[in-house]
């Protein structure tokens, strides 16, 4: 397989969905990455942590609908072109 564009925008679709799919009850708490954890005081700057927590629930909340349209549009072009 040659590294392509497609097959590197193949491989972010591939971690966005695997950001969507993290549950936050079975996985992330269970590592201490949930929600209501490594939450700061007002004013002082987040920390990695709490980052990546946010994008988290960011990917998981405004990726869904399209996700699911890029998801479709992939299968369909592997279906055609292989």
């Amino acid at each position: 397989m040659a590294f392509t564009l497609y097959s590197l925008l193949q491989a972010a679709l591939l971690i966005v969905n695997a950001v969507a799919v993290l549950h936050e009850e079975r996985f992330l708490r269970h590592v201490g990455w949930g929600s209501n954890q490594g939450i700061g005081g007002y004013g002082e700057e987040p920390g990695i942590k709490a980052q990546l927590t946010n994008l988290i629930q960011s990917v998981r909340t405004i990726m869904r609908v399209p996700l699911i349209a890029l998801n479709s549009i992939t299968i369909i072009l592997l279906l055609l072109f292989g």
